[in-house]
């Protein structure tokens, strides 16, 4: 027999041989429920060999024959890497957080938090051509690009810079964006990048302190300065709108007074023309008595006058000789040398009239 041909054989049945065995003892694979299969097939007599492209859903079983094929599975949740100094937290027991220098030449450390998930559509490129697990590709993959991109991303700022949380927050953004630049390609999305603490040189650190504690007395006594010309300008306020009430109190006054003032001159100014008009019309009567006196009945109308003066009163008749001039003598003096008064005060009641007196004859 030829043995080249024998040995064709041999190998042809060992191959059936192993492909009814693989068949007949096909074991499961299984997936969890965050996690994506890949079948890797080392030997088939009518397909393609190695990684296949194609990634089984989480949460399912298949069987393959177990020497035939390899099995491979990667979680695809949401992972965190977390490097920090501390070394009670984070990747590794001792300090593993980020060191660089800030563009001005200030050493500093800060610790970062990096969320990211694998992209289950790339699951086989990823066995087949970046890590053969989760932990690989994490060690290999993404400590790596991890502790580099951002260290330069952050190291653009300046050290006064890197004090504002607005600032950091925006270079994270910058290295989330630029993680993903690099990583996405290998299957992996960056969610996530956070920062935590950081740290500078002690001395550097309390100077810095120091100009922070500085800046924020400043601010305060601007602050407090603000506040006493607020104060100062309410004042001004509050005294201008007292000026301008006082002020419309006195022109109301003075209105009020000018008002009255007014009313009482009118008032007074009328009374004067009635006034004015009744003196008017007295001269007026006497002028016009004057003038009927003066006339043919004015002596009539005198002795008429006197008449009815004289009516009812009594009457005493005065020697008028002896020197005894009316003009200059005492009337009531006389009477009480008289006695007149008295008698007239004691004398009874008499039941009969007395006569009356003779009538004086005027001339």
């Amino acid at each position: 027999m030829n043995p080249h041909r024998y040995f064709r054989q041999v190998i042809a049945l060992t191959a059936l041989f192993l492909a009814a065995s693989a068949v007949s003892g096909c074991v499961p694979h299984s997936t969890g429920p965050t996690e994506v299969g890949v079948r890797t097939i080392k030997f088939s007599f009518i397909g393609r060999t190695g990684v296949e492209e194609k990634a089984y859903p989480p949460g399912s079983t298949y069987f393959f024959a177990p020497f035939l094929n390899d099995w491979h599975t990667f979680d695809t949740r949401l992972i965190t890497l977390e490097m920090t100094g501390h070394g009670m937290r984070g990747e590794r027991p001792s300090r593993d957080d980020l060191l660089f220098k800030t563009i001005d030449g200030n050493d500093i450390s800060l610790d970062i938090v990096i969320s990211y998930r694998i992209d289950p559509q790339k699951a086989p490129f990823i066995l087949k051509d970046v890590a053969k697990n989760n932990l690989e590709l994490r060690e290999n993959i993404m400590r790596t690009v991890a502790r580099s991109k951002p260290r330069d991303i952050f190291g653009e700022l300046n050290t006064e810079r890197f004090y504002s949380a607005e600032e950091r927050n925006k270079k994270a953004e910058t290295a989330q964006e630029a993680l993903n630049q690099i990583l996405t390609p290998y299957g992996v999305i960056v969610e996530r990048v956070g920062i935590g603490d950081y740290r500078f040189n002690a001395d550097y650190q309390k100077a810095i302190e120091d100009r922070m504690v500085a800046d924020q007395l400043t601010e305060k006594y601007r602050s407090a300065t603000k506040a006493t010309e607020q104060e100062y300008l309410k004042r001004v306020e509050v005294a201008k709108g007292d000026v301008a009430r006082m002020r419309a109190e006195a022109d109301g006054q003075y209105n009020q007074a000018v008002i009255e003032a007014d009313a009482k001159f009118e008032r007074q100014k009328r009374l004067a023309e009635a006034i004015r008009a009744e003196g008017l019309s007295e001269a007026e009567a006497v002028r016009q008595m004057n003038e009927a006196l003066m006339g043919s009945g004015g002596e009539s109308v005198v002795k008429l006058q006197i008449a009815q003066a004289l009516q009812g009163k009594k009457l005493m008749l005065l020697p008028m000789g002896s020197g005894l001039d009316v003009r200059s003598t005492d009337i009531n003096g006389l009477l009480s040398l008289y006695g007149i008064k008295k008698i007239g005060e004691s004398a009874p009641a008499s039941p009969t009239p007395a006569p009356a007196a003779p009538p004086v004859k005027l001339q």
